[in-house]
């Protein structure tokens, strides 16, 4: 492929809208161009990413056995009521009517379309189990899209669906996924994790992300490099750091108009850490107070998985509840459900009074007050592992991946079932299983760039290697070019040659800033010597090597980089 016959349209400044490193990259280096908020067009380099990466993820799928199909992107509403997550979803996602007024949307996702369809085909436990993908668009409509092509409304999936007759067969079908993510980001030359995540949306018992550790992630993650407990901070357990157990004796004390921990702390001068927080909120089932340490923060999708849907109660709810004004709540004497993390079970604290002004000192749980026991806080830097007592540590991620167990979510809404082999009618079992093919693009781009540009993982550049002639209009110089071009060619390599009539350094530049692994640069004076130049575009490492040996040398050197 010739440089000039293609469309690459590098910019040399820094786009002004663009804040991820893989943003301004892609952008500089003529990968995409943004039509709208949230709406990329892929240009011909980066097409030819996603169709590499794309290729990856065929090859795995198919490998454990997975069946290609294609879904429409449009979908009638009807199969998102049945399921309810047409009431549950929000703005995210797009609706709209057709010409016969019926409801239709625009798929985010494809549970509801792939088990509506296994609801009409299987029938027997003969035909299971059944893996099902596609690498189709999604649509959702994202309130503040960013980061370029990591956080857009239209992207491309990959989806697989499994349906299986057992827990075991879903156990099975789930292992497959993961081992296969595996390969499939090893392939893409991705440091990543598998983390422990919450459901969400899709539903579910269990659920798994793969995070690709980058500065440029939205997603944190806490990492144990003793026992390797990682989970996502979301659903993240830890041990929060011990305080030393005071000897204070019980005792009311006097903390005028002082209502924040902050606050009170400040004015006591003591840590943080030695206050209990009595939050109060409300719920279809009447109040609960929470408690948390003074130095936490209440992680709220936990306190939902335990208290369900809530809100905060205003000041009116909590002097007619409680008795006391915001600011002096505490966990004593109140006939109310209460909730407690478990951080808090052992020490000795300062608490609200439930009384203007004033302040308990020497509070001790069980002792003074009983509470319901849960993990309520947010990991923070400093706990320590829940497996091993090791310190964490707290990484921010590029999701790449999820892998569901979704159980019996679907099927049973979809009346997906089959006859077991006593005859008896069951539920599918399903699992939902996606990759997003530009997340692994923008995620090796920010694992992968120097000053000058990107530096592709060899098996997802748009091309294994970039011929860069100094002067295109020597005879000599062609010669070799179209030479080592058929080589390549035979050998299965990926070629672009620069042929433009440019400067060197613009040539140089631009080979720096589009990311092809390896450059061979052919110029005059190593011609003399009937010698052409290898470049590493990751080490910068040069070696220089006979023209005869050119094809295989070259061969050799790009097989043996990252």
């Amino acid at each position: 492929m010739r440089f000039s016959k293609m469309f690459i349209p590098t910019m040399r400044e820094v786009p002004s809208e663009a804040e991820a490193i893989s943003h301004k990259l892609m952008l500089r280096a003529g990968y995409v161009r943004q039509l709208a908020s949230g709406l990329y067009i892929f240009l011909p380099l980066g097409w030819r990413v996603l169709n590499k990466i794309n290729n990856i993820l065929k090859e795995e799928m198919e490998a454990i056995g997975a069946q290609e199909i294609s879904m429409p992107i449009l979908h009638p509403a009807e199969i998102w009521q049945k399921t309810g997550r047409w009431y549950e979803i929000k703005d995210e996602m797009f609706r709209l009517k057709d010409r016969t007024d019926r409801d239709m949307c625009l798929g985010m996702t494809h549970e509801e379309i792939m088990t509506w369809l296994a609801s009409k085909e299987i029938r027997s436990y003969r035909q299971l189990p059944q893996i099902w993908y596609q690498i189709q668009t999604k649509l959702r409509d994202e309130a503040r899209p960013k980061s370029g092509v990591l956080r857009t409304r239209e992207f491309i999936m990959k989806d697989s669906y499994s349906f299986d007759a057992d827990e075991e067969g879903l156990e099975k079908s789930y292992k497959l996924h993961a081992d296969a993510y595996y390969k499939i980001f090893n392939r893409c030359g991705l440091k990543f994790y598998q983390v422990e995540s919450d459901p969400g949306m899709m539903g579910g018992a269990t659920a798994h992300e793969f995070m690709a550790p980058s500065l440029a992630g939205e997603d944190e993650i806490i990492i144990c490099n003793s026992c390797g407990y990682t989970a996502n901070i979301e659903v993240a357990y830890s041990i929060s750091s011990n305080i030393k157990d005071s000897e204070w004796e019980y005792e009311e004390v006097y903390t005028p108009q002082k209502r924040t921990v902050k606050e009170v702390s400040e004015f006591l001068n003591i840590n943080p850490a030695y206050f209990i927080k009595s939050l109060l909120f409300m719920t279809n089932k009447g109040p609960v107070l929470v408690l948390i340490r003074g130095d936490q923060d209440l992680h709220e999708k936990k306190l939902t998985k335990i208290i369900g849907q809530f809100r905060t109660a205003t000041k009116e709810e909590i002097t007619s509840i409680l008795g006391v004004e915001a600011g002096f709540i505490g966990p004593i004497g109140h006939n109310i459900r209460m909730i407690a993390d478990s951080c808090l079970k052992n020490g000795t604290y300062i608490t609200g009074a439930n009384k203007i002004d004033y302040h308990i000192k020497g509070v001790k749980p069980d002792l003074h007050f009983k509470t319901e026991w849960h993990d309520l806080h947010i990991v923070k830097t400093g706990d320590l592992c829940p497996k091993c007592n090791t310190p964490i540590i707290i990484e921010k991620a590029i999701e790449i991946g999820n892998i569901f167990k979704l159980g019996t979510k679907y099927s049973v809404s979809l009346n997906a079932v089959f006859l077991d082999k006593n005859g008896q009618e069951k539920p599918v079992i399903m699992g939902s299983y996606g990759i997003g093919p530009a997340r692994i693009a923008a995620a090796a781009i920010e694992q992968n760039h120097d000053a000058d540009g990107i530096i592709w993982p060899k098996s997802i550049a748009p091309f294994d290697i970039e011929i860069i002639p100094i002067n295109i209009n020597d005879n000599k110089t062609l010669d070799v070019v179209k030479m080592l071009y058929q080589g390549f060619i035979e050998n299965d390599i990926d070629v672009l040659i620069d042929d433009r009539d440019e400067r060197p350094g613009i040539k140089f530049k631009d080979a720096d800033l589009i990311g092809i692994p390896v450059h061979i640069i052919i110029g005059e004076k190593n011609l003399k010597n009937n010698q052409i130049e290898i470049k590493d575009r990751r080490t910068k490492e040069i070696k220089r090597v006979s023209i005869e040996n050119a094809i295989s040398e070259t061969i050799a050197f790009f097989q043996k980089i990252y």
